[in-house]
C-alpha cells in the first residue's frame, strides 16, 4: 500500500485553516454543483409550464434519494474505515474496506434497479402518483432508477472513498464533470426546441451524466495506481469479519437515517399531493431551493470527516475538537445569511423557477417556514458527521431516529391537522431546532470525555479501539 506522505502531512501537522480549506472547499463546491445540477432538473422542466410534469420530478425524489441509503451504507461507513485504519497506519484494511465498499454498492445498485422496475405500479402509489401524475412519473424514474441506479450510487461511492484519502479535489472534479454535463444537457433533451422529452429528458441527462462521473473515477485510479489508497481490485475484495463490520457499523446506521429520510419525504408528498399539483410543484421547487445551503453545510461537514476520523485514530483529540468547532462557527454564519435572503426574497426565488402565481404563493409560504431552520443545520450536521467519522454509528443512529421518528414525522402528522398544508414545512424547521440543541449537548460532552479518555497512561501506547 502507497504511503503518500503529503496526504498524511495534511492530517496531522497543516494548520487547521489551511487542511480544512483543502478538503472542505472542494467537497462543498461539488455539493453546491450536485444541488445546482438538480435545481436544473427542477427548473427547465418548470420552463414547460406544465405542472403534472413538475410533479413528476418531486414525486420520484424519495426514490432517489434512497440512493443515499446504499451510497452512505458503504461512502461513509467505507471512507469512515478507511480514515480511521489510515491513522492507526494499517493499509491492508484500508485497502480491503475500499475494495470491498466498491463492489459491495455496484451488486447493491443494480439490485436497487431490478426491484424498482419489478415493482414499478406498487411504488408509484407508494411515492403519491396518481391517474395524472403516473405516466411522467414513470418517464422520469425508467432513465433515473432502471438504468441509473448504478451509476448514481458508484458515482457518489467512489467519491467519497477518494475523499477519504484526502484528494478532495479528484473527489470534487468527478463529482462535477457529471454535473456540468447533465446542466447542459437538460434544456437539450427536455425543451421543445430540442428533444422535447419533458420529465423523461431530465432523467436521461442525469443518467449519462453519472456514467460520465463515473469514468472519470475509473480513470484517475488507473491514472494514480500504486500512489492512491482507494484499491478496487477484486482479489482483495472478501467478507472479511472485521473489514465487514467495521464498514457497516458506521454505514447501516447512516443507511437507516437516509431511509428515515426518505419516509420523511415520501410522507411529506402524500400530504402535499392532496391539496393538487400546483402544491406538489411548489413544495417540490421549496425543497430544491432548500437544499442548496443544506448542502454547503453538508459538504463542509463531509469534507473535515477524513481529518478528524484520522486524528481520532492518532489520538490528537484537540486538532479533532479544534476543527470541528472552526468549522460549525463558519456554517453557522454562512446558513443564517442564507437564511435571511430566503425570507425577504422568497417570492423572487420561487418565480425564478415557474410564473404560474398558485404555485409561487404557495412556494413563497413554503420557503419561509423552512428558511427559519437553517442556522441550526450547522451542529446538527456536525454532531452526526463526527459521530460516523469515529465509528459511534450508534449515536448517529440515535440522531437519526430522533430527528424523524420522534420529532419531524409526528410532527406532520400534527401541524398538517392544526395548519393544513401550511404546516408541513414547520415540521423541518422545528425538528432542526431540537437537533441543533441536542448537537452542542452531545458534542461537549463527547470531547471532554475523549480527553479524559485519552489522557490515561493506556493510550500513551495503545491506538485507540474501533
Amino acid at each position: 500500500m502507497p504511503k503518500d506522505e503529503k496526504k498524511i502531512q495534511l492530517f496531522e501537522s497543516t494548520p487547521i485553516p489551511n487542511a480544512i480549506l483543502t478538503l472542505a472547499v472542494p467537497t462543498v463546491l461539488s455539493s453546491l454543483v450536485m444541488v445546482i445540477y438538480n435545481l436544473a432538473d427542477t427548473y427547465f422542466v418548470s420552463i414547460l409550464g406544465d405542472p403534472l410534469q413538475s410533479a413528476a420530478v418531486t414525486l420520484a425524489a424519495p426514490v432517489l434519494l434512497a440512493f443515499n441509503a446504499i451510497n452512505n451504507l458503504f461512502g461513509v461507513g467505507g471512507s469512515s474505515m478507511m480514515s480511521r485504519a489510515m491513522g492507526r497506519g494499517d493499509y491492508d484494511t484500508v485497502s480491503r474496506s475500499s475494495a470491498f465498499s466498491f463492489y459491495a454498492s455496484v451488486f447493491s445498485g443494480l439490485l436497487f434497479s431490478l426491484l424498482c422496475t419489478v415493482f414499478a405500479a406498487p411504488l408509484l402509489t407508494l411515492l403519491g402518483a396518481d391517474a395524472s401524475t403516473a405516466a411522467a412519473t414513470e418517464a422520469y424514474m425508467y432513465w433515473t432508477v432502471t438504468w441509473g441506479a448504478a451509476p448514481a450510487i458508484l458515482n457518489v461511492v467512489m467519491a467519497q472513498l477518494v475523499r477519504a484519502e484526502g484528494s478532495s479535489l479528484h473527489a470534487s472534479i468527478g463529482t462535477m464533470s457529471g454535473c456540468f454535463l447533465n446542466i447542459i444537457l437538460d434544456p437539450i433533451f427536455i425543451l421543445p426546441w430540442g428533444l422535447n422529452m419533458g420529465a423523461a429528458g431530465a432523467g436521461l441527462a442525469t443518467f449519462l451524466s453519472n456514467c460520465v462521473a463515473c469514468i472519470y473515477f475509473f480513470i484517475l485510479l488507473f491514472v494514480r495506481r500504486g500512489k492512491t489508497f482507494v484499491c478496487i481490485n477484486p482479489r482483495l475484495f472478501s467478507f472479511k469479519r472485521s473489514v465487514v463490520l467495521g464498514v457497516l457499523g458506521v454505514g447501516l446506521p447512516a443507511s437507516i437515517q437516509n431511509l428515515l429520510n426518505v419516509t420523511g419525504m415520501t410522507i411529506l408528498n402524500n400530504f402535499t399531493a392532496s391539496f393538487g399539483a400546483d402544491a406538489v410543484a411548489a413544495m417540490g421547487i421549496t425543497k430544491k431551493v432548500d437544499m442548496v445551503p443544506m448542502n454547503v453545510a453538508m459538504g463542509l461537514s463531509q469534507g473535515i470527516m477524513p481529518l478528524v476520523s484520522y486524528n481520532y485514530s492518532s489520538g490528537n483529540i484537540k486538532r479533532c475538537r479544534d476543527t470541528i468547532t472552526m468549522a460549525a462557527k463558519g456554517t453557522l454564519i454562512f446558513l443564517s445569511a442564507i437564511a435571511l435572503g430566503y425570507y425577504f426574497g422568497a417570492a423572487g426565488v420561487v418565480g425564478l423557477f415557474m410564473e404560474n402565481e398558485s404555485i409561487v404563493a404557495y412556494g413563497t409560504k413554503f420557503l419561509r417556514a423552512m428558511c427559519i431552520g437553517l442556522p441550526f443545520l450547522s451542529m446538527d450536521f456536525m454532531a452526526v458527521g463526527v459521530f460516523q467519522a469515529v465509528g459511534m454509528g450508534k449515536e448517529a443512529l440515535f440522531f437519526a431516529i430522533t430527528r424523524k421518528l420522534l420529532l419531524e414525522i409526528p410532527l406532520l402528522y400534527l401541524l398538517n391537522w392544526l395548519m393544513p398544508l401550511y404546516g408541513l414545512p414547520l415540521a423541518q424547521t422545528i425538528s432542526e431546532v431540537v437537533m441543533a440543541t441536542m448537537a452542542v449537548i452531545f458534542l461537549v460532552r463527547l470531547f471532554k470525555r475523549l480527553e479524559r479518555d485519552f489522557t490515561h497512561p493506556k493510550y500513551q501506547t495503545e491506538s485507540p479501539t474501533e
